[in-house]
């Protein structure tokens, strides 16, 4: 069940900056971790997530540019075991 609580907690602090920062109109977010083991020495961890985010702030950026500043708010998870990211941008 510990486990469990890790992977919500990961996704809630996800949730949490990107609904601080752009105040979308809509956000879901997807731990997509369980499709990747194997590539990575820790098999256990929230590495993988997908992110559909509707946002005016993001949407009057060009993709490459609002790409980068959904990785910019998550800078500190990249850094702590956050792999991979996949943004779709409504």
């Amino acid at each position: 069940m510990v486990f469990q609580g890790l992977l919500k907690y990961v996704k809630k602090i996800i949730e949490k900056k990107l609904t601080e920062k752009f105040l979308p109109k809509f956000l879901e977010v997807k731990n997509k971790s369980h499709l990747h083991r194997g590539h990575l020495e820790d098999e256990t961890g929230d590495t993988h997530f997908e992110v559909l985010i509707e946002a005016d702030e993001l949407r009057k950026l060009g993709r490459i540019q609002a790409h980068r500043e959904v990785n910019s708010v998550l800078k500190d998870e990249f850094e702590n075991g956050l792999h991979a990211l996949e943004i779709k941008i409504k």
